[in-house]
């Protein structure tokens, strides 16, 4: 493109909805934080966003992730093999004076991070469980519950989730992971989103495979 920058791309600066409530997060270029989403020491890549009443914690996305409204990601843990499994036992400070958050649970959880890969479609009211993986261009169905690590570019769906398929056949996937389009320059990006939209996958890798960068 021989058009200015400025004419070519918006405002990269993450845009948070007034109602979504953010701890410790890192947000990229151009990540969309929906209305009433909850985030709590997750780090956004560039590109990728919440839709609304969506919650994560202790979790590291990748760009272009597409989380869908009412999921949860890395959903959480109770120490069921205590007296009590309530939060009486791990945030007593909610209800008494003197004693502190249990900061041993706590890294526990944290211990149990979530990672998502680059280009993930998670699905409305899909459940991510503690220590899972998600490879990158994979498929999470509505309501699913995943336990387990997804594969790259494999579809899941169910409860608890099962791998359905794939997107790609295996050379497909090799050449997209190859191509590592998400890490493009943004101007990049706008010149190729013509051809994502017109011609076949096979097509759109033949194109762009020898494009100069």
């Amino acid at each position: 493109m021989d058009r200015p920058e400025n004419l070519v791309l918006k405002d990269p600066k993450p845009r948070i909805h007034p109602t979504a409530e953010l701890k410790a997060c890192k947000l990229g270029r151009y990540a969309s934080i929906g209305e009433r989403v909850i985030l709590r020491e997750v780090s956004v890549g560039d590109f990728s966003y919440f839709e609304r009443h969506a919650e994560a914690i202790y979790t590291t996305i990748g760009k272009f992730c597409s989380i869908a409204a009412n999921s949860r990601i890395n959903a959480l843990e109770h120490p069921i093999e205590r007296l009590t499994q309530h939060k009486v036992s791990y945030r007593p400070n909610e209800y008494f004076r003197w004693l502190g958050v249990d900061a041993g649970f706590r890294e526990r959880r944290r211990a149990k991070s979530v990672s998502i890969g680059h280009d993930v479609w998670i699905g409305h009211g899909a459940v991510i469980m503690p220590d899972v993986s998600i490879g990158n261009g994979a498929i999470v169905g509505a309501n699913a519950v995943v336990t387990r690590d997804v594969p790259a570019y494999a579809i899941v769906a169910g409860v608890p989730a099962r791998q359905l398929r794939q997107r790609f056949a295996a050379d497909i996937t090799a050449r997209i992971e190859s191509l590592a389009w998400w890490d493009w320059p943004h101007e990049k990006l706008a010149t190729a989103v013509p051809d994502m939209q017109a011609l076949s996958i096979e097509a759109f890798l033949d194109r762009w495979e020898n494009e100069i960068p």
